[in-house]
This record gives C-alpha cells, sequence and structure tokens, in this order.
C-alpha cells in the first residue's frame, strides 16, 4: 500500500504543481490579480463573481475552462485517493474508525469538487452580465463545501502523520 499511496501522492503533487504555477497564476494575472473561484475558500457573493467574471478576459476564461478545468478534473479523485491511503497507512487497524470517517469526507470534497467545478463552468459561460444570484450561491456552496471537507481531512491526516512521527521518536529514544 505504501508504493500505491507514493505513486498516487506524486501525480497528485504534480496536478497541483500545474495549477499552482501555470494556470492558477495566469487566471490571477489575468483578472487584474483577483482570485480565481476555486481559490475563495470562504465563499464570495454575486458582486464578487460580477467583479470577476468582468475582470477576466475571454483567453483567460476559455483557458478556466479548458486547461485549469482538465487540471481539476483529476486533481478531486487524487487528492482524495491521497488522503484516503495516507490515512489508512498512518491510523492503522487502532485508527480504522477515524480513517473510514476520513475517507467517506475525503470522498465528499471530492463530489463537492466536482460539483463546484460545473457550477463554476456556467459562471463562466454566462458572463458577469449573465449570472444570477441563484448561480452564484450555487457554486460559492460547493466552493465552500469543498474547502471544508478537503480541510478538514487534511487536518486529520496532518495530525495523524505528527503523531506517528512523535511515537516513532520517542521509541528511538529509549
Amino acid at each position: 500500500m505504501r508504493r500505491v499511496f507514493v505513486a498516487t501522492l506524486a501525480l497528485t503533487l504534480i496536478n497541483y504543481l500545474a495549477m499552482l504555477l501555470w494556470t492558477l497564476p495566469a487566471l490571477i494575472e489575468a483578472a487584474g490579480g483577483l482570485r480565481p473561484f476555486d481559490l475563495r475558500p470562504f465563499g464570495y457573493d454575486l458582486s464578487q463573481a460580477r467583479g470577476y467574471l468582468a475582470a477576466l478576459p475571454g483567453q483567460a476564461r476559455d483557458l478556466y475552462l479548458t486547461a485549469q478545468h482538465w487540471l481539476d478534473t483529476t486533481y478531486p479523485a487524487l487528492l482524495a485517493l491521497s488522503l484516503i491511503l495516507a490515512l489508512h497507512l498512518l491510523l492503522g487497524a487502532r485508527g480504522v474508525w477515524l480513517a473510514r470517517a476520513g475517507s467517506v469526507v475525503a470522498v465528499l470534497g471530492a463530489v463537492a469538487d466536482y460539483v463546484e467545478n460545473a457550477a463554476v463552468a456556467a459562471l463562466l459561460r454566462a458572463g458577469a452580465e449573465g449570472v444570477t444570484q441563484g448561480m452564484v450561491a450555487w457554486a460559492c456552496a460547493w466552493t465552500v463545501a469543498k474547502s471544508a471537507a478537503t480541510g478538514a481531512v487534511m487536518t486529520v491526516a496532518l495530525a495523524a502523520a505528527i503523531a506517528a512521527l512523535w511515537h516513532r521518536w520517542k521509541r528511538s529514544m529509549k
């Protein structure tokens, strides 16, 4: 399982780095420093959505709808799988209930990310003048849900990693 985890984590990081170093900075720059919807974990309202859409030129909107969404098609599944494997490796048999609960939340985070992608695509196609309060509220809800679920699982995985390192260090000191 460790090899599968390492391979999955490597693919997840490569995918994330492509977004972090290519598409997301290009979208931020094109919109005059405004963050894309995906990078607003606490959400956005109608005026913020319209402001972003108005600032985003057509070529950047196309980048969002193509390369960014293509990368964000593989990323949620890879991230969820990486987190699930990490939880099971770190928590083992003693923490199987927590690993299973975290796995469910990781899958829910991935599902929320996929629904967010579809909702954001609808915002991008509608443009600043075509978006409605309902469209923005729907997309925003999924952005917040994705962020909350993913953040919660990452916190549990980080705590489990710290605990594992702590126990390993304590054993080495005996």
